[in-house]
C-alpha cells in the first residue's frame, strides 16, 4: 500500500512538472503565458516594428488617435490618465505660500497637476498670467513641433493665438512628445524639445532615454532673458544639484550687463527672487534609484493582455498604486513594507516643509519691515535679500518636487536643512 502511495505521488509530480513546462513554453491556448506572475520585468518586454500611420495632423505630427489601431492597449492606457480630474489648491493647503510668492503669478493660482490628459486645458485656465506662448512648452507636442519648424522666435508668440490653434487641431501631451512620429517602434525614444540638446550637448547620452523622455519636461527650467526660450540651467548630471543651479542663476550675465537672473523682484522686500519648477529629473538623478532604474520602471507598469501581448502601460501612476511595481521593489528593499516606508518619508518631508515654510514667511515679513523702515543701509539690506533669495530657493526646490521626498529623501532633507540655515542667518542679520 505504501509503495502504491509513493508511486502515485511520483506520477502526480511528473504531471505537475510537465504541465509547468507546457505553461512556461506558452503552448496552451496559443497564448504566451510565461508572464503570468506577480511582476513583469523589462527583460520580458519586446518591441514591435510596424509601419507608421500615414495620417498626419495639421503640423506633420502623428496623433495618439492615429496610432490607436496599431497600439490599442497603449492607447487605452493613455486614456486612463483622464481618471484624475481633481485639482488641489496648494495656496489653500499651505497659506504661507501666498506670502512668500507675493508679487508672482503663483501667489494667485497654484494647483496640483491632473496629468497629461489635462495639460492644455489647465495651462489655459490658470489665473497666472500668460506673457507669451512659452507657457505651452511642455503642455503639447504641437508646440514642440512648432519650435522645431520655426525656431526660438515661437516662444514669444501670443499665447492665446497659439493655444487656440493647438486646442482646435492638436492635442495635449501625447505619443509625439516622447517618441516623435515613430511612437515607440522598436522601443525608440526621442528628445523632441530642442532646449534639451542645447543645454546638455553630448551629455544627453549619459542619461537613460526612458528617464530623459520624461525629464525633458519634469525639470527645473527658466526662460532666457534675451528671447524667452525655455532653457535648462545646467550642462550635465553633475551640475544638476540645487547648489550648482543656484550658482548658475546667481552668476548669469544678463543682456544689459548686470549679473544675476531673477524670475521677479518682490516689491515689499526688494529681493530678486527665483521660482523653482518641479525638478523631478534632477532630484532623481542625484539619488540612489538612478543607479539601476528609470522613470518607466516606477511609473509605467508592464502589463499582460488577455491575448498575450506584453506592453508598457501609459497610465502614469504612483508606485504605491501598482502592486506589480511595488513587487519589483523587493529586489533592493527585501520584504520591507514599501507603502509604509514611502508614506513615512513623505509625511516627514511634508511636516518639515510646513514648519520651514512658515518660518520663511516670517523671515520675509521681517525683511519687508526692515526694507520699509529705512533702519538698515541699502548694502545691509542687499546682504539680507541675498540670504532670503537663497533660503527661498532651497525651500522651493524641495516643495515643488512632486515626489515629496520619495525620489530622493536625502536631497529633500538637505534642501530643507539649507533653507533652515539661511533663515536663521537672515534673521540674525536683521537682529531677530
Amino acid at each position: 500500500m505504501e509503495k502504491k502511495t509513493i508511486l502515485w505521488k511520483a506520477v502526480c509530480a511528473v504531471v505537475v512538472v510537465a504541465l509547468a513546462v507546457l505553461l512556461l513554453s506558452g503552448l496552451l491556448n496559443n497564448h504566451d503565458v510565461r508572464y503570468h506572475k506577480d511582476a513583469l520585468t523589462r527583460d520580458e518586454l519586446t518591441h514591435t516594428k510596424v509601419e507608421a500611420p500615414d495620417t498626419l495632423a495639421y503640423d506633420g505630427t502623428i496623433s495618439a488617435d492615429s496610432w490607436r489601431e496599431t497600439f490599442p492597449y497603449i492607447a487605452a492606457s493613455m486614456d486612463d490618465n483622464a481618471k484624475n480630474d481633481e485639482i488641489v489648491s496648494y495656496l489653500e493647503q499651505d497659506p504661507y505660500l501666498v506670502n512668500i510668492y507675493e508679487g508672482y503669478g503663483f501667489a494667485k493660482d497654484y494647483g496640483s497637476a491632473r496629468g497629461h490628459a489635462y495639460t492644455l486645458e489647465d495651462v489655459h485656465n490658470t489665473e497666472r498670467p500668460h506673457a507669451t506662448a512659452n507657457c505651452l512648452t511642455c503642455k503639447t507636442p504641437n508646440f514642440a513641433k512648432l519650435v522645431q519648424d520655426k525656431g526660438v522666435e515661437v516662444y514669444t508668440y501670443d499665447f492665446d493665438e497659439v493655444w487656440n490653434q493647438i486646442h482646435d487641431m492638436g492635442e495635449a501631451v501625447s505619443c509625439y512628445t516622447c517618441h516623435g512620429n515613430s511612437a515607440g517602434n522598436d522601443g525608440e525614444l526621442r528628445v523632441t524639445h530642442t532646449y534639451v540638446n542645447k543645454a546638455l550637448g553630448g551629455n544627453v547620452q549619459t542619461i537613460d532615454p526612458a528617464t530623459l523622455s520624461c525629464g525633458q519636461c519634469h525639470i527645473e527650467y527658466y526662460f532666457t532673458p534675451a528671447d524667452k526660450e525655455t532653457m535648462m540651467p545646467y550642462s550635465s548630471v553633475d551640475t544638476m544639484t540645487p547648489e550648482a543651479i543656484l550658482e548658475y542663476y546667481d552668476t548669469m550675465v544678463l543682456p544689459d550687463g548686470t549679473v544675476g537672473f531673477a524670475d521677479w523682484t518682490q516689491e515689499s522686500t526688494g529681493a530678486k527672487m527665483l521660482k523653482a519648477q518641479h525638478p523631478e529629473m534632477e532630484t532623481y538623478l542625484q539619488g540612489k534609484h538612478a543607479m539601476d532604474l528609470n522613470c518607466a520602471d516606477c511609473h509605467m507598469e508592464i502589463k499582460l493582455a488577455e491575448d498575450g501581448t506584453v506592453y508598457h502601460s501609459h497610465e502614469l501612476v504612483s508606485p504605491l498604486d501598482s502592486p506589480a511595481i511595488l513587487e519589483s521593489c523587493v529586489r533592493c528593499h527585501g520584504d520591507e513594507n514599501m507603502t509604509q516606508k514611502v508614506h513615512r518619508i513623505q509625511d516627514q518631508i511634508t511636516a518639515r516643509e510646513t514648519e520651514i515654510g512658515n518660518r520663511l514667511s516670517a523671515f520675509k515679513d521681517a525683511l519687508a519691515e526692515a526694507n520699509q523702515s529705512g533702519a538698515l543701509s541699502e548694502e545691509k539690506l542687499d546682504e539680507v535679500r541675498t540670504v532670503y533669495r537663497h533660503a527661498q530657493w532651497f525651500f522651493d526646490y524641495c516643495y515643488v518636487e512632486n515626489a515629496e521626498g520619495a525620489h530622493n529623501s536625502q536631497l529633500a532633507n538637505h534642501c530643507l536643512d539649507l533653507a533652515e540655515q539661511k533663515i536663521a542667518e537672515g534673521m540674525a542679520l536683521l537682529g531677530k
